[in-house]
């Protein structure tokens, strides 16, 4: 089950067909869906549970909470609609690509795919392209 919660004021289009390209990014992957919880909310709201639960003094657009069991992907993924918007500026995409990348980031990260490396984070960047292809078909 996937759930979109809102500690700020937005709302996210598309829900549903958000549901199934998350869903079947997970499915094609081999993972199972378990809970995941999609939490909307300003870059103060992050900030604060950045510092709380991870000691990281820094903004970031998402923090994802690994709570997978085996082959049962489950999360609660925050993510800063403030730093969603200033990145799709600086990274000269609209809103929704960047939003939409951040929430499979996540997701990804879920999955097992890490980004500290050069290596790791080509791969990142070929599986986001990839299913954010996925979507927009």
């Amino acid at each position: 089950m996937i759930n979109f919660h809102n500690e700020i004021e937005f709302v996210l289009q598309n829900q549903q067909e958000l549901r199934r390209w998350i869903k079947k990014v997970i499915t094609s992957e081999n993972k199972e869906m378990g809970e995941i919880n999609y939490i909307f909310c300003s870059d103060e709201y992050l900030l604060e549970r950045n510092i709380k639960y991870l000691d990281h003094d820094t903004l970031t657009d998402i923090i994802t909470f690994n709570y997978c069991k085996g082959q049962i992907i489950t999360s609660d993924i925050m993510i800063s609609i403030d730093r969603v918007k200033e990145n799709s500026t600086i990274f000269d995409n609209s809103f929704s690509e960047e939003l939409h990348r951040v929430m499979i980031h996540g997701i990804l990260h879920l999955i097992g795919y890490d980004d500290k490396t050069e290596k790791e984070k080509k791969l990142m960047r070929e599986k986001e392209n990839f299913y954010l292809k996925k979507l927009c078909n």
